[in-house]
């Protein structure tokens, strides 16, 4: 499920949120929660596209 971003701050402030869910998922559930992790595997994949298209050549 690859989504395209019209644009950097519309990637930023997805980043933003999904970092505000999974904290509040770790909050609520534990760090080592399914639920914790699959936001942080989300939430890797959208700093990756975002450092892609922003600090590699």
């Amino acid at each position: 499920m690859k989504k395209k971003y019209s644009s950097s701050t519309e990637l930023l402030e997805q980043i933003n949120r999904l970092k505000s869910k999974m904290i509040n998922c770790g909050i609520r559930n534990g760090l080592n929660s399914p639920y914790t992790v699959k936001y942080s595997q989300e939430l890797d994949k959208l700093i990756i596209i975002y450092q892609k298209t922003h600090y590699m050549p």
